[in-house]
Parts: C-alpha cells; sequence; structure tokens
C-alpha cells in the first residue's frame, strides 16, 4: 500500500484519502496501485457498504505524476492505472467523492464513474490530455458527450479547458457545489453514511441497474481509449508535449501536421 494514501474504516464506510500534498496529491504507479487494492478488498468484504474517496479539504489531485508516469508508461490491461480504472468501473457498492481545490485528468475523468460527487465551488477541473499530446480516457469521449453536450464537451476534451467546482454541478458532473473544502468533506461524508441504514442488497442492485445500460459499450470505449492511450503516450507530439511540460516551457507543435 502507497504511503501516499490514508485508508481509514469507520463501521461501513471506507475513507480513502490521496495524501501528497507537496506535490498536490499527483499521483504515481504506487497511489493507482494501493487504490485499487483498496477498491478490491472493499468489494469482497460484506461489512463495507460505502466508499468516500477525497483528496482532503484543499486538493483533489493535479493528475499523474509525469516524471512516474514516464519512467514506466502504463503498456497494457495490467498497469496500475488501468488496475484501479477496472477496479472503480465494477466497483458494485456506492463511491462517494469529496473533491476541493484542483482536479486535473483522471481526477475529472474518475468522477464519472462515482455514484455522488460532492465539491467546493471553487474547485478547479481540467481534462488537457490534447494540451499534452494525448487523447481522452477513462470512458469521459463517450461520457462528457452525453452527459453536457457535444459543443460544451469539445471546450474540455478538445481545448482542455478549466471549469470550476461551480460549473460542475450545473453541468452534471456534480451534485452540488459547496462554500468550501471542509463543507464539502463534510457534505459528503454525511451523504456516505446515509448509506450504512440503507438495505444494502437492494442498493446494490439499484446501482447495478442504473449502470446497464450502455455498460459494454462504456467498457469498450475505455479499452479502446487505453490503447491509443499507450500509443499517443510514444508519438512525437506527445514527447514533445511532456518535455516541455518537464522543462516549465510552452510546447511548440508547429512542425507537425
Amino acid at each position: 500500500m502507497s504511503e501516499h494514501l490514508c485508508i481509514e474504516r469507520d463501521g461501513g464506510l471506507l475513507t480513502l484519502r490521496m495524501h501528497r500534498p507537496d506535490k498536490k496529491n499527483a499521483l504515481t504507479r504506487a497511489m493507482y496501485a494501493g487504490m485499487a487494492a483498496a477498491l478490491e478488498e472493499a468489494a469482497a468484504d460484506r461489512s463495507i457498504r460505502v466508499v468516500l474517496l477525497t483528496g482532503g479539504q484543499s486538493c483533489f489531485t493535479s493528475g499523474n505524476d509525469v516524471a512516474d508516469f514516464l519512467q514506466a508508461p502504463p503498456a497494457g490491461a495490467d498497469s496500475e492505472v488501468f488496475r484501479f480504472m477496472r477496479a472503480l468501473f465494477d466497483f458494485a457498492k456506492p463511491v462517494v467523492a469529496a473533491v476541493a481545490g484542483p482536479a486535473v485528468g483522471i481526477g475529472t475523468t474518475l468522477l464519472l464513474h462515482c455514484d455522488l460527487v460532492y465539491i467546493s465551488r471553487d474547485a478547479q477541473l481540467r481534462m488537457p490530455f490534447v494540451n499534452l499530446g494525448l487523447c481522452p480516457e477513462y470512458g469521459s469521449s463517450l461520457i462528457l458527450p452525453q452527459l453536457v453536450g457535444h459543443a460544451r464537451a469539445a471546450e474540455l476534451l478538445l481545448l482542455g479547458e478549466t471549469f470550476s467546482g461551480a460549473q460542475a454541478a450545473q453541468w452534471g458532473i456534480a451534485n452540488e457545489a459547496l462554500e468550501d473544502g471542509a463543507a464539502t468533506l463534510a457534505k459528503a461524508r454525511q451523504m456516505a453514511q446515509r448509506f450504512l441504514t440503507l438495505a444494502p442488497s437492494a442498493v446494490l442492485d439499484s446501482k447495478r441497474l442504473m449502470r446497464a445500460p450502455g455498460r459494454e459499450e462504456l467498457r469498450r470505449v475505455i479499452e479502446e481509449e487505453g490503447a491509443l492511450f499507450g500509443q499517443r503516450l510514444r508519438s512525437p507530439e506527445a514527447i514533445e508535449a511532456l518535455s516541455a511540460f518537464m522543462q516549465r516551457r510552452t510546447p511548440d507543435f508547429s512542425k507537425f501536421g
């Protein structure tokens, strides 16, 4: 289990908190592996009724740790990031997210696979895949146009536009936008605890029914995105963009066409 994850058990509520504040909770392979393992264990533990996923009161996650990511790019379905994606996608119990501060890349797309999302109004969400020479991931190319319409999804996925927590709630990506990170975490915990009072099998059946339509298509899209994402990581465009990111300069795409 990663040292940058805090896992707390409170009865039937499991809280999974990303904790790497010096790096804005940037995700490493070890963190992905730890989150995947925690979800897999929670899925098998009948006494756990609900999972709360958070980064704390000031930051959700700034996305992938680029240096760690480039050291060993995901190369197949068994890589840590894809294992985490599968664990969350297949998780049959409710998942509640509490989001404050930055939520970048997968920090935004994973919210599309949570059941309830509470967010601070001033949170900053962004999916800068194209900006990094990459492509959308985790089903976002399918889910977002369905959720917010093609025109808005194009701004978010093709241009990598930043949007706020207030906008996320307005567009249906989050349930509610709250005043600050403390209020957001408190609300998310309150709503997660409500599942502890409900009939567990009824909750599982209801979630399964809600997720069933289009589920296999979504699984196929996630796999297609993942394969293309891996290819694009090795592309000259991505190498230029990620090198520029590490060197703190603007990428030069003028030679690509």
